[in-house]
């Protein structure tokens, strides 16, 4: 054996690939705002403008929650899977509250584009909870 204890590490399989992939795509998405987009990243993030500080710690602050969520779903937590499965249930409820806001029934939360970008981000989250639900009746908590 090496120095270093071995990990138990769980397979990954489709359904822990589809939300890993969503991660990654969060937290780029986040980066990208925040280098492109920065008022909408401090409106979003609720921050004062130009703390660059207050900017990184909370992107920082992300990046160490998506890592902890990883970590879980690679290692197949079975409460992590219906943490998830439930908040991603809950995304469709983005495409309602975008059209709302969109419509000037509710107050948007920050330009056309971001609204758009979180209705479909939350349909592509309630597409993921209805496969993990699927992968769940076939083989258990994560496909295993």
């Amino acid at each position: 054996m090496g120095l270093m204890p071995a990990l138990s590490l769980g397979v990954i399989n489709r359904i822990k690939g589809l939300v890993l992939a969503l991660f990654a795509g969060y937290w780029v998405a986040v980066i990208v705002i925040w280098i492109t987009a920065r008022p909408v990243f401090d409106r979003v993030g609720g921050l004062p403008g130009g703390q660059v500080g207050a900017e990184a710690a909370e992107v920082l602050a992300l990046t160490a929650l998506l890592m902890l969520l990883s970590v879980g779903i690679v290692r197949g937590w079975r409460w992590l899977f219906w943490l998830i499965l439930i908040a991603f249930l809950a995304g469709i409820l983005r495409v309602p509250a975008a059209a709302l806001e969109l419509a000037g029934k509710i107050p948007q939360q920050g330009p056309t584009w971001y609204v758009v970008l979180t209705a479909i981000v939350g349909l592509i989250q309630f597409l993921i909870a209805l496969a993990m639900a699927a992968g769940y009746r076939r083989s258990g908590v994560w496909g295993q």
